[in-house]
């Protein structure tokens, strides 16, 4: 059976036609990149409420942390590779320390840029954005939740860091499905083995799900896509009615999503833990499937890592 593929930037660009539509406090700011961001279909529609701010990513946070303290609530938006590396100084002083209402997304996240490089291929937003006081950040795992975690971001106050990917990728989940900040979706149960996952690369997991269940191995499933505030909640539980994690990301691991899921079983668990993502190295340019064979984010990597792990228990 074929299954839909989307952008998660396509969610990002419903989500922003809703929000629109319910609050006119929403603004919408872009570094020239509209686009590519999706941001062009809230200008389209709401062409007062839209700003490109031109190639000046600086410029476009101290603008939206104004707006932010006018009442408005400003969604700028750019590639997450410049965003969160050209302007971390003025999202650490002027957003997060006075704790202010600016939402910040990051398109091409992951190795969905893949052919254009590793100068726009955005590995390390997660870890920067994570280590910010006050910051949330969201990487939702298909279109459908992208939309949510566009309009969740949109209604919750203090900054919020939302990353999206350029191509399409599976459309797994659905409207029906629950969605909260901070609050994991178990995906599927499991007794063995949980893999803990964040954004596209989520679908891999689901992959993996089925390949062990073959093998007479339940695997459980969570997507964790809010990073911060972590679910402390479901990776303690995961430990301990599982007793072997792993982690899967497509972003550097130091400082990303496994480091935050190792930091808790520190103190609260301690577990096996393997780790799936990209380990300390910039990639070569390729597409993002022939990226995700060499730097090991499929399917099988997953399920090599599980069964390493659970060697460990």
């Amino acid at each position: 059976m074929s299954i839909m593929m989307l952008p998660t930037r396509d969610g990002y660009g419903y989500g922003l036609l809703e929000l629109g539509a319910a609050n006119p406090d929403v603004l919408v700011l872009d570094a020239d990149l509209a686009k590519s961001t999706r941001s062009d279909w809230f200008a389209a529609k709401y062409p007062e409420r839209f700003f490109d701010i031109g190639i000046s990513e600086q410029d476009m946070i101290g603008t939206a942390a104004g707006l932010a303290l006018g009442g408005k609530i400003p969604f700028a938006t750019t590639y997450g590779v410049f965003v969160a590396g050209r302007a971390w100084d003025q999202i650490r002083t002027t957003v997060c320390y006075s704790d202010l209402n600016v939402k910040i997304a990051g398109a091409h996240g992951g190795i969905s840029a893949g052919g254009d490089g590793a100068t726009h291929q955005a590995l390390e937003d997660i870890a920067l954005m994570r280590v910010l006081p006050n910051m949330k950040v969201l990487v939702p795992c298909d279109a459908i939740e992208a939309k949510k975690a566009t309009v969740a971001a949109g209604t919750v106050l203090g900054p919020c860091f939302l990353r999206f990917a350029r191509e399409a990728t599976p459309v797994f989940t659905t409207e029906g499905d629950f969605f909260e900040i901070g609050i994991a979706n178990i995906l599927k149960p499991g007794t063995d083995a949980t893999i803990i996952a964040a954004g596209p690369i989520v679908y891999e997991a689901l992959l993996a799900h089925e390949q062990l269940a073959a093998e007479g191995i339940s695997l459980r499933v969570i997507n964790m896509h809010t990073i911060k505030p972590l679910d402390e909640a479901a990776v303690v539980a995961a430990a301990r009615e599982t007793g072997a994690i792993v982690t899967a990301e497509e972003a550097q691991l130091y400082g990303g999503l496994g480091g935050a899921v190792a930091e808790v079983l520190a103190r609260k668990c301690p577990t096996p833990v393997e780790m799936v993502g990209i380990e300390d190295s910039f990639l070569e340019c390729g597409t993002p499937e022939e990226l995700a064979v060499k730097y090991g984010l499929t399917a099988k990597d997953l399920v090599r890592a599980v069964k390493k792990v659970l060697a460990r228990k």
